[in-house]
């Protein structure tokens, strides 16, 4: 009966325009995006002028190239347009996502929720027809079609179905339903905003905040899934990312997040947003209507379903994997990226490093600013990985200059949502022993509280 059930649901069909509608939102989203990044000089800031990045684990040899760090980002904007436009989307999107990707990996310290996603969306747009309606691909004789699956649309409702629950679910813990944080620290510095800035002030909206926004994580898909309550559903997502873009500074998130809402609306609604580009695009001398349509449904690739369900599979399981370590996830913060949890910590670090010459025993302090920026700097204070990852760097660095048997010790203190720093990393620790792995660290000290909750 099951598999009955699962050949009659993977049968449906539907019409293809909102995969069209998500396609090119997605891709101008992603385009001025980029452009974005550029023109603020963030290249430059966040990937030439440092002389070390940070690495993820098992990607190490992902780094910057030097002037040609510009050629990857150009590629990436280009198969953003490209995808927008529905030109060669296959090879289109496949270059977004490998080119986007490396981007995301060349550094460790701009690591966001954001960017993760758009990586795994980019990743799932791969195996869907997306072009194959109101895009120059279409343009061929016979490539049109008017339906496709149905699973390849709820398939981009279930991603971000995902990444709003499990972030609604990592709110459901003490500090941030108890306390209000880190809201009760984020919110008081937005003194100075137009109307709102007293409001900010008032502890009430603190846990109202806190409150709302977990509640909206965790109904808004369903919200957004049923024909009554949409309409309703879309106005509190526009509300809702409007209103974290002012307070914070998140860059283009929000809107991404708008705009992929609308995949929940009807096909008809989609085909009505085609419709006033089309007529737009005809007006301005740029489009013509040609598309040739195909009586063929399309049929995915054998390999592609098993794709997807493993795909899935791992979306579900994986922001799980913290419960596999021991100790305080805001703490340790192992398992703690990759998982949706977002903008649920505030914290601030000391690392104070020696460098200990292991054949004469001779010892000094390291000035981190000598070889970090300053977002480097603060990101490295309180993340582990990044703690062990720089010890190894200046091991390396001083071994250069001719010293023996380089150890490196740290003192450490973090404070975490408002709480008293406390000692983070056992300073009889030589982290040149250490290195970044799945295990657990066992150097990083116990935290002097307990945090309840998911």
């Amino acid at each position: 009966m099951f598999s009955l059930v699962n050949h009659a649901y993977f049968n449906r069909t539907i019409k293809t325009a909102p995969l069209a509608v998500f396609r090119v939102l997605f891709g101008v989203m992603m385009l001025l995006s980029l452009i974005r990044f550029w023109a603020n000089g963030w290249i430059n800031k966040l990937y030439l002028e440092p002389e070390f990045h940070f690495s993820y684990y098992g990607f190490e040899w992902v780094k910057p190239l030097g002037n040609w760090t510009y050629l990857i980002f150009l590629i990436c904007g280009l198969a953003a347009l490209g995808v927008a436009l529905g030109y060669k989307y296959r090879l289109a999107i496949v270059l977004f996502f490998l080119s986007f990707t490396y981007i995301e990996l060349m550094d460790k310290t701009t690591y966001l929720n954001h960017y993760y996603f758009v990586s795994v969306l980019s990743f799932l747009m791969i195996f869907l027809p997306a072009n194959r309606w109101f895009s120059l691909d279409a343009l061929q004789p016979g490539f049109a079609l008017k339906e496709v699956p149905r699973w390849t649309v709820d398939s981009l409702k279930l991603m971000l179905g995902i990444v709003y629950f499990y972030a609604g679910l990592a709110k459901l813990n003490s500090d941030w339903l108890v306390e209000a944080m880190p809201l009760k620290i984020w919110l008081p510095a937005k003194y100075d905003l137009p109307l709102l800035g007293d409001l900010m002030q008032q502890e009430w909206v603190h846990y109202a905040f806190s409150y709302g926004g977990a509640l909206y994580d965790l109904f808004i898909p369903f919200l957004l899934l049923f024909a009554r309550t949409r309409w309703f559903a879309f106005g509190l997502v526009v509300f809702f990312h409007v209103l974290t873009r002012v307070l914070f500074p998140i860059g283009m998130f929000p809107y991404i997040m708008i705009v992929s809402s609308l995949i929940f609306f009807t096909p008809d609604f989609h085909e009505h947003i085609l419709l006033s580009l089309r007529r737009l695009l005809i007006r301005l001398n740029i489009y013509r209507p040609i598309e040739s349509t195909s009586n063929f449904s399309w049929k995915p690739r054998t390999a592609v379903l098993p794709i997807i369900i493993v795909f899935f599979a791992i979306q579900l399981l994986f922001p799980w994997r913290y419960v596999l370590y021991p100790g305080e996830l805001f703490w340790t913060e192992e398992g703690y990226r990759f998982s949706w949890r977002v903008m649920l910590m505030e914290k601030a670090g000391y690392a104070q490093f020696k460098v200990v010459d292991g054949q004469s025993g001779k010892s000094f302090l390291i000035d981190n600013t000598d070889f970090l920026t300053p977002l480097q700097e603060k990101q490295m204070s309180f993340q582990p990985d990044f703690i062990v990852e720089y010890a190894h760097y200046l091991a390396d660095h001083y071994e250069q200059q001719g010293y023996k048997q380089v150890a490196v010790y740290v003192e450490s203190y973090v404070a975490l949502n408002g709480r008293l720093s406390q000692a983070y990393i056992d300073p009889k620790v030589n982290l040149v022993a250490q290195r970044n792995s799945f295990k657990h660290k066992t150097w990083i000290l116990p935290f002097n509280d307990t945090i309840d909750g998911l």
